[in-house]
């Protein structure tokens, strides 16, 4: 291999190196923002998780606040409008629809890391009301905005009843805010039984809901 073709391959994995550095000062923000909270996370600490120095991290991000706002855009907020897509084409019933969005959900999310970022902004906004406006605007408004596509889909169908939209919404939700809260409260935690099934919970919460939402069908007339 001659000087030209080396250099040429050493300059292609630092590009490529420079390309994944982004993701991982996420990944590092993400991970340290869960586990000890935003106020007492240093940027210091995000930079040296993901191998890199301070002065690196503040290449891609402009301050703290800015690395977790783009924290929550690459795990949650960025992915409104691909869920909006999958639930536009979905070719089902809604019944079948919020049982595929709650499992989703929990594959993608719920069972992920992300989950941390509800309890991390619950705790946090207090503190930071800028942020805790840019959650509500990025994060819990397009999910409820969402989940109330749903049910409006079921109602428009003659599938559903549910004479309270707004609260039908917040009731979709909550066993996604409760688990995310569950698996991430750290020492006031209840440990979980072995034979606790996250999925499994989260069905029988859909169908609990269904069991009341469920438009009657029509009874036909007695034949003549």
């Amino acid at each position: 291999m001659d000087s030209t073709t080396s250099i040429s391959a050493t300059g292609s994995r630092f590009e490529r190196r420079k390309q994944a550095r982004p993701g991982e000062l996420l990944e590092a923000a993400l991970a340290l923002f869960v586990e000890k909270g935003f106020a007492a996370t240093r940027v210091d600490e995000v930079a040296a998780r993901a191998g890199v120095s301070k002065g690196t991290l503040f290449l891609y991000f402009s301050t703290k606040e800015d690395l977790l706002k783009a924290v929550v855009r690459e795990v949650i907020a960025g992915r409104f409008a691909e869920w909006g897509r999958e639930l536009d084409s979905f070719e089902g019933s809604t019944e079948e629809l919020l049982r595929y969005c709650m499992q989703v959900w929990w594959r993608r999310v719920g069972d992920t890391p992300a989950a941390g970022i509800s309890k991390l902004m619950l705790c946090e906004a207090q503190n930071f009301p800028e942020l805790s406006d840019f959650y509500r605007r990025e994060v819990i408004e397009p999910g409820n905005e969402l989940v109330g596509r749903i049910l409006r889909r079921g109602v428009e169908r003659g599938e559903l009843r549910i004479p309270e939209m707004q609260y039908a919404v917040k009731l979709v939700l909550a066993p996604m805010l409760f688990l995310s809260l569950w698996e991430h409260a750290g020492g006031l935690r209840t440990p979980q039984p072995n034979d606790f099934d996250q999925q499994r919970f989260l069905s029988l919460h859909v169908e609990a809901l269904l069991h009341g939402w469920r438009a009657t069908p029509s009874v036909p007339s007695p034949a003549a």
